[in-house]
């Protein structure tokens, strides 16, 4: 791999995990996920900064050129978060099913007059989703 190619690559992955960083420090990215992305960043850079060892494990693997030792990692790690989260995935909505089957549950066995209370103050009167009624708007008393 040319000079250039190799610092392009370097950038590219420092980059990547400069912004995984980035997602961590602002609360955007939960702990669990970034281990995730910083072990597979960590792992991508150690390789993009030692083209000799990628030499080395390409030779290992029987792949003759480098480079694309490289974005196989790159690919198979990715496709294993890929899977993680598809896993991820699945047993929310698992969870989302369960919880709107109970909801509905609750709410069939509550008699028909009485507002489902959520966690909080309940409202006053009127609906239990937008809250007390003012009475004296728009009824003629004024």
């Amino acid at each position: 791999m040319s000079g250039s190619a190799h610092l392009f690559v370097l950038a590219m992955t420092l980059l990547c995990v400069g912004f995984i960083l980035h997602l961590v420090r602002t609360r955007k990215l939960r702990a669990k996920y970034s281990i995730l992305w910083l072990s597979v960043g960590g792992g991508l850079v150690v390789l993009a900064a030692s083209p000799a060892l990628l030499d080395r494990l390409s030779v290992a693997l029987g792949i003759t050129y480098g480079p694309a030792t490289f974005f196989l990692g790159a690919i198979t790690l990715l496709f294993i978060v890929v899977i993680h989260f598809s896993w991820e995935l699945s047993r929310l909505e698992e969870r989302s099913r369960t919880l709107a089957e109970e909801v509905a549950l609750l709410r069939a066995a509550q008699p028909q007059g009485e507002a489902v209370s959520g966690p909080g103050p309940a409202p006053e009167s009127g609906d239990p989703v937008t809250g007390p009624v003012d009475e004296g708007v728009g009824d003629g008393r004024g």
